[in-house]
């Protein structure tokens, strides 16, 4: 009898070692199970030719085409003694060279006979200007009789076209598919029958034979749209049952008292909050007030006024008697919250003890390069409680920090931490602290019910009154160089105004990355290394903005030469700051109103986006200029004008999403999740998210153990393994 691979059975046993080798190293399949959800990525049709006329985009990518060939030849060189078969086939849109070299032209040279059809599948090359795959695998789709068991498989059928590798090519894919299939009658279905019947779904294992073997393309489609609400709905199973376990976990509510801190410090507010401030302020007070832990997310538009709220929030709770710690990506950042929270506080952050009658209380700030007397102080002040507001760096979670009580953390920048740093801040609490994460890169509805499944989300998108709009413009320094002399004319002019400028560059150039640098050069002739920040400096100082005080801030300057830069353009004795992207979060200086970012294209549309809002965060307008070398019609310059032509950040976010891979734009924040999204695209299925989270947490408020629905823990289980689990444990 033949054997029927169990599903968590090693590919090894069923596939020999050498594939199963090529299939966990090249696209992390590893059991049958997971070959079974390793879907095409689309069909070719017997009938249909496969356009030829789209390969041009796919330059360098490995490709699969199926189409007939129209002429073959046999050609010499090297007196006769070198031989080289070049094929030409076509699909009726366009026509492509194959090419074969030495021993390797008699096979195909007897197979590839005009009017042969066959999928070919290869690494598109340029060759004299002319695509061309060079010795690509092939598989004959006729019907001679040593084609018979390939004419068989593909018969009448939608051929399967599979994400591939070099060593593994797409038909090859079909047949450890094939192998796999009869155990698809093991898969256990995850969605309770109810969900499943309700929504008009097909079965799991219909679903599974559909998407790899379909009879027509209403199967695919059947197959799909079932496959996509495992997917949505695991996840947010996984997700609900953390907000379920987090809403049973006790927490000390922390209400802030009459007449206390909180009211001291609004009572000095030169300003009014915005509606949106006050909405979300309240939606975070009574989280706090309750007795489980907050889980807040709380996305604000560049500029909306987050860091203003979050104060608020931590003002609360030392008015309750417990402290509060804000976490802050880089040393830069934490400075500048201590700064401007210093400020904005003014006397009221220079208390005593707490709960004592004076109404202040102690901000300490705690980064990794601060010397031994200040460090050792600022750690007394948090074990004994003198402290009730800490801002720091990773340095908040090391061992040896403890805290008096410590009541809410808070995290800028989300996305730049691990959970495990989370986590760590968080365990420094007698019980479970609330916590409130910011995040200023807006994110689409979709993906943070995705990514921060486990969080509740408020929105900050009004910006406060007097801040000023940006003007937003591409400067196409290739095609029009004037246009970038005239840039550099309205820098000058705006500090001639008594204002100052960024100049932001995607990379250092002090030499570190120099062998990169050669290496892409020698890739590609016509790509130059990306614009650096020691290097524009100084042309800037010796030519068109000789005069200014121009200086400069990266990754890598020893951290008080940081600090020291940033005080002193905070201060306006900088003209013109030339900076890597560490400007891009939580800067702030209201004098600031151009910012020049060159080669813009090298930067994505939320990170141009974050960019800007460091300018106009004073009653000056803000302006942008966007420098590229890209040409006008390319795909690069198009992510521009969209920067330029908005300054909502959701849309942009949307279009980012859009544009690149989810992957990327999910990046960190979704590890552990990744690998489980194949068949759901955040963006097009927001109405599946949607409905499956609503199904999801009707279904844990039921059972939260899921004890009658043992399938859908068995899919959990296999989604969370122990990596996963860990990552929504801490999330």
């Amino acid at each position: 009898m033949e054997h029927v691979p169990a599903l968590d059975e090693d590919l090894k046993k069923t596939l020999g070692p050498a594939t199963a080798k090529v299939l966990a190293e090249q696209l992390g399949l590893h059991t049958a199970l997971d070959l079974l959800h390793h879907y095409p990525r689309r069909y070719a049709e017997r009938g249909e030719l496969t356009p030829l006329a789209e390969l041009a985009d796919q330059l360098d990518e490995h490709v699969t085409v199926v189409a007939q060939v129209a002429d073959a030849r046999v050609l010499t060189f090297n007196g006769g003694r070198g031989k080289r078969l070049e094929v030409t086939i076509t699909d009726g849109s366009g026509r492509l060279q194959l090419v074969f070299f030495g021993a390797g032209v008699h096979k195909p040279h007897k197979e590839l006979l005009p009017g042969t059809r066959a999928m070919f599948a290869g690494k598109v090359g340029m060759f004299n200007r002319k695509l061309q795959l060079s010795h690509p695998a092939y598989e004959p789709l006729g019907a001679d009789a040593s084609d018979q068991d390939a004419a068989s498989a593909f018969a009448g059928r939608l051929i399967p076209i599979y994400p591939a590798c070099a060593k593994l090519e797409s038909w090859k894919i079909t047949k450890c598919v094939d192998a796999v299939l009869p155990g698809v009658q093991e898969t256990v279905d995850p969605l309770p029958a109810a969900l499943r019947e309700g929504r008009g779904l097909v079965p799991l294992t219909e679903a599974l034979l559909k998407i790899h073997r379909p009879a027509s393309k209403a199967d695919i489609e059947d197959a799909r749209q079932r496959l996509k609400w495992d997917e949505a709905f695991v996840l947010q199973v996984a997700l609900a049952r953390r907000r379920h376990a987090d809403s049973q976990l006790p927490a000390v509510p922390r209400r802030p008292a009459p007449g206390g801190l909180l009211d001291a410090f609004d009572a000095t507010l030169p300003f009014t909050l915005t509606d949106g401030q006050r909405h979300v302020s309240k939606e975070i007070f009574d989280d706090l007030a309750t007795s489980h832990p907050m889980h807040r997310l709380l996305q604000g538009e560049v500029g909306s006024g987050k860091t203003m709220v979050a104060l608020r929030a931590m003002l609360a709770v030392v008015d309750s008697g417990g402290q509060a710690a804000m976490l802050a990506p880089t040393e830069v950042l934490a400075q500048q919250h201590h700064r401007s929270i210093t400020e904005m506080m003014g006397e009221l952050a220079e208390g005593g003890l707490l709960g004592g009658s004076d109404l202040g209380t102690k901000v300490v700030l705690l980064t990794g390069s601060m010397g031994m007397p200040a460090r050792r102080q600022a750690l007394l002040d948090l074990v004994t409680g003198e402290a009730g507001i800490v801002i720091g760096t990773h340095a908040l979670i090391e061992d040896k920090v403890r805290f008096h009580d410590l009541g809410l953390v808070v995290v800028d920048e989300q996305h730049r931490f691990g959970v495990e740093q989370r986590d760590a801040l968080r365990s420094k609490g007698k019980q479970p602290p609330h916590l409130l994460v910011m995040t200023a890169t807006p994110i689409p509805r979709t993906v943070a019910m995705t990514v921060f499944g486990d969080l509740e989300t408020s929105v900050l998108d009004q910006l406060p009154a007097g801040r000023s709009p940006i003007a937003t413009h591409v400067v196409p320094a290739k095609d029009k160089p004037h246009f970038l002399t005239r840039a550099w004319e309205r820098v000058r002019e705006e500090v001639e105004n008594g204002h100052q400028a960024y100049v932001v560059c995607p990379r250092i150039g002090d030499g570190e990355d120099e062998p990169k640098k050669k290496k892409a050069a020698q890739e590609d002739d016509d790509k130059r290394p990306p614009l650096a920040v020691l290097e524009i400096a100084g042309q800037l100082s010796q030519g068109p903005l000789a005069g200014l005080r121009v200086e400069v801030l990266h990754g890598r300057m020893d951290p008080a030469d940081k600090d020291d830069v940033m005080r002193r353009f905070a201060a306006g004795e900088v003209h013109v700051l030339v900076a890597t992207t560490v400007i891009e979060v939580g800067v702030n200086v209201p004098n600031s109103t151009v910012m020049v970012i060159m080669d813009a294209d090298r930067f994505g549309v939320s990170q141009l986006h974050q960019l800007r809002g460091r300018v106009g965060r004073g009653s000056a307008p803000g302006l942008c200029l966007l420098v590229s070398e890209m040409h006008e019609a390319s795909p690069a310059r198009a992510r521009l004008a969209a920067v330029a032509a908005t300054l909502d950040g959701f849309e942009l976010s949307r279009i980012d999403l859009e544009q690149r891979r989810e992957g990327d734009v999910l990046g960190q924040a979704q590890s552990g999740v990744r690998s489980s999204l194949r068949m759901l695209a955040v963006i097009e299925d927001e109405e599946v998210i949607a409905q499956a989270r609503e199904e999801a947490t009707r279904v844990v408020g039921a059972d939260p153990e899921l004890e009658d629905l043992p399938g859908l823990r068995t899919a959990l289980d296999a989604l969370l393994d122990t990596e996963r689990e860990r990552y929504l444990e801490k999330g």
